[in-house]
């Protein structure tokens, strides 16, 4: 499996492919505290998404490519990337959302008739998803409370803000407007 994009999304596919049986999870992102983070939370490999290539990943990965690719980055890099990396007969997830009125050009003949890949996009769930979410965060085999790297009072909104908007050295920042 291969997760383009280790923020929360990202970390949250990892702990779930890992609870699910996942034998091997390779993860990129352009952040370093955030591909340390993927290793925290269960990735086996973790690379810079500047350094990554499908040799890499067929170095890394018994010759092959990703069986599952999930995109956890709109970004059109990202998406270009995970569209190189699923092997044929894969599956690519489109987990993030892009900019309104990106455009990203695919080949119709090298996805679909030569190599038999599924596209396919979730962002919300079912209510019986959501119970089986809160089962595993209840469990335990799903770590969300460690995934908060900051927590703020109200009058620091706005530094939470920043935070977020830095994506340097954060996760999830929560405000807590007793504190």
């Amino acid at each position: 499996m291969l997760v383009v994009g280790s923020g929360v999304a990202g970390l949250l596919h990892i702990q779930l492919a890992r609870t699910s049986g996942a034998s091997h999870i390779i993860v990129t992102d352009i952040v370093d505290y955030r591909l340390e983070a993927a290793l925290k939370f269960g990735a086996d490999i973790a690379i810079q998404a500047e350094e990554y290539s499908p040799a890499y990943l067929r170095g890394v990965n018994d010759g092959r490519l990703a069986d599952f690719v999930v995109i956890c980055s709109g970004a059109t890099s990202a998406i270009s990337q995970a569209l190189e990396a699923v092997e044929r007969g894969g599956t690519v997830l489109f987990f993030a959302p892009t900019d309104q009125g990106v455009r990203i050009p695919i080949s119709v003949n090298g996805l679909f008739w030569r190599n038999e890949v599924t596209l396919t996009s979730s962002y919300g769930g079912s209510p019986g998803d959501y119970v089986a979410a809160l089962e595993l965060i209840q469990a335990g085999k799903i770590r969300v409370r460690e995934m908060i790297t900051h927590r703020l009072g109200l009058a620091e909104t706005g530094l939470g803000f920043q935070i977020v908007a830095r994506a340097q050295d954060s996760l999830k920042v929560v405000i807590e407007p007793q504190r």
